[in-house]
């Protein structure tokens, strides 16, 4: 299992110190989650903090587009250091030219799908993709329930994935803890996305190492 500490969790008073916990843990990668007020109901974090978690960070950022026009910033992300980009299937008019012009910026590219979009509309770009991102709660905000139906979506997605020859990993985000990750696991998830459950924790490495081992 791979696992991805959500920021959007940490402590934005000591963001270094976060940080360098994941450093120092056995995560392997940075999800930060970008939200520009209008695709979601939210405001998250900008390029500036990217970059200040890109020059502390020695693990790779996953950065997680929930705006509108995300093709606007490709280039910006790669320059920050990004090695994956999700960008939402619903915000993209054009999605074959957006995943292709992350990977020609030297990127991996995922996209993700909000909790009401089904699997199927992937189909004819899931053999171009690096990874699926499937959200688990409503993008936005966190510390949300894990919507359940989630599992099932997983397996869909497993099996659709096997049938169009794609080698693309699933991720989840939302609601993920040790016993939602632990279904999630078993459905076929390749990599859990965590924020409260590891930020909250008493001990923020120990868990980060509980969810490797589901």
């Amino acid at each position: 299992m791979l696992v991805a500490p959500s920021i959007l969790s940490a402590d934005f008073g000591n963001l270094q110190k976060d940080i360098e916990m994941i450093n120092n843990s056995q995560a392997d990668m940075i999800h930060i989650d970008i939200m520009d007020g209008v695709f979601v109901p939210n405001i998250s974090v900008g390029i500036p903090v990217v970059k200040a978690v890109a020059e502390i960070a020695r693990k790779p950022l996953d950065v997680h587009l929930m705006i509108v026009n995300p093709e606007k910033f490709i280039n910006t992300f790669k320059e920050l250091g990004a090695t994956w980009l999700n960008v939402h299937y619903e915000a993209c008019t054009h999605l074959n030219r957006i995943v292709h012009e992350i990977h020609e910026a030297g990127m991996k590219a995922a996209v993700t799908l909000n909790p009401a979009t089904p699997v199927c509309v992937l189909e004819e770009i899931l053999p171009d993709l690096d990874m699926v991102l499937l959200m688990t709660v409503n993008p936005g905000f966190g510390g949300q329930k894990f919507i359940e139906g989630s599992i099932s979506k997983v397996k869909k997605l497993r099996e659709l994935i096997k049938a169009t020859g794609s080698h693309a990993i699933i991720e989840v985000d939302g609601g993920v803890t040790l016993e939602t990750g632990k279904r999630l696991a078993q459905a076929g998830v390749d990599v859990l996305v965590s924020g409260n459950t590891v930020f909250k924790s008493q001990d923020p490495i120990g868990t980060i190492g509980l969810l490797k081992k589901l």
